[in-house]
């Protein structure tokens, strides 16, 4: 019986690096998204005999902006990929997109091509808010391509965007979600923004939390998000995640439920039998061993039975239905009470975790400090 199996495909390029981001991604030429193009099929194909004992059954573009490729260049990848590996009957196939780089020809190419889903990074709704971030769309735009996306038959669109942005109230970050849930999507993703080493936010903001919301201010954002976009008929899932019934992202939860997943493209990471390994981000050795990957894979681990067990705990606890202890016992053969019995002890009568019959999950005061939380089932804290 093949195994079930996911797909990440990186995609590095964009057409400006925004002010916050910290991704591996870059403003590129024509030359280098025709030969990086070239590179990934020559990886994909190289999986031949690996492939051969799973069943595909989602796929993520992911970046950077995928959409700056050609139609023509994401079909021949994932031509590739139909030639390699073999997809469910119904895949969930993920593209993300920016307003502005997917034009109304290109979205009814890539509903041609098998691509049923797309992740739309708006960021926020307000254009002096996108010009903050250094995006390069409007807000309209946005509108714009969800028009289009619908026109060309996607019935499964999801849009990111960012609270606790500089200077941000949450009367307005009400006024931002409410803007947003007048247009139909069948996903909402929101993130607390982070400022990382590296970016033009951090020379800006690094030194100046000033100039950030305070926690107090981040805390009502992130509690008032959950209970309007329930009101809106979206059902949080994960701790940054909230869909429409039926239309959760069923690849972002492999990451959640330590399902395998192979990564394809520079910088692309992979976790297949319980082996955690990352795919080199240098584009020189990445571009002159596509066809071999074990010459460029970085960070190989095979992760023992602790370390598995840390990863259920911390990442299982992301989603709201938290985690099972039958689950546990069966992957373990372990009594989750004996192996984590302090942390549980302690977060259980200090409410940050609450317990429903099988399942364990973070109470809503234990999601604004999971982090502190989760630390805690590791095992060498």
């Amino acid at each position: 019986m093949k195994k079930d199996l996911g797909l990440y495909i990186h995609i590095p390029f964009c057409i400006k690096k925004c002010a916050y981001c910290d991704f591996l991604s870059w403003k590129s030429t024509e030359e280098e998204r025709e030969d990086y193009v070239r590179a990934l099929e020559r990886e994909i194909r190289s999986y031949g005999e690996f492939a051969g004992g799973y069943r595909v059954s989602t796929v993520f573009f992911g970046g950077g902006t995928p959409s700056v490729l050609t139609g023509e260049q994401t079909e021949r990848i994932l031509d590739a990929v139909h030639e390699v590996f073999l997809l469910e009957k119904e895949p969930e196939i993920t593209l993300e997109m920016n307003p502005g780089t997917g034009e109304m020809k290109k979205l009814m190419e890539y509903r041609k091509m098998g691509i049923n889903r797309l992740s739309i990074g708006l960021q926020s709704v307000k254009n002096e808010n996108l010009k903050l971030l250094g995006r390069i769309h409007t807000y309209e735009e946005f509108l714009e391509s969800c028009r289009w996306a619908r026109k060309a038959g996607f019935d499964n669109i999801s849009a990111d965007l960012i609270s606790s942005l500089p200077g941000q109230t949450l009367e307005e970050w009400k006024e931002e979600l409410e803007i947003l849930t007048e247009t139909p999507l069948e996903h909402i993703s929101v993130y607390q923004l982070i400022i990382e080493e590296g970016t033009e936010f951090y020379k800006r903001y690094g030194n100046r939390e000033e100039l950030l919301p305070d926690e107090e201010t981040s805390r009502e954002i992130y509690l008032w998000t959950g209970k309007f976009l329930e009101s809106k008929g979206f059902e949080q899932y994960e701790i940054s995640n909230y869909a429409r019934p039926c239309w959760r992202s069923r690849h972002n939860l492999r990451y959640w439920e330590r399902k395998d997943y192979l990564g394809l493209g520079l910088g692309a990471a992979s976790m297949v039998h319980n082996m955690r390994m990352t795919n080199t981000r240098d584009w020189g050795k990445y571009m002159e061993n596509c066809g071999n990957p074990k010459k460029f894979r970085e960070d190989v681990e095979f992760l023992e039975v602790p370390r598995q067990m840390e990863e259920f705990m911390f990442l299982g606890l992301r989603k709201t239905k938290g985690i099972s202890r039958k689950e546990f016992r069966r992957n373990f053969g372990r009594d989750l009470d004996q192996v984590y019995e302090k942390a549980l002890k302690r977060h259980l009568e200090n409410r940050m975790l609450k317990a429903s019959g099988d399942r364990i999950y973070l109470s809503e005061e234990g999601v604004l400090v999971s982090n502190q939380v989760l630390s805690d089932f590791l095992f060498d804290c």
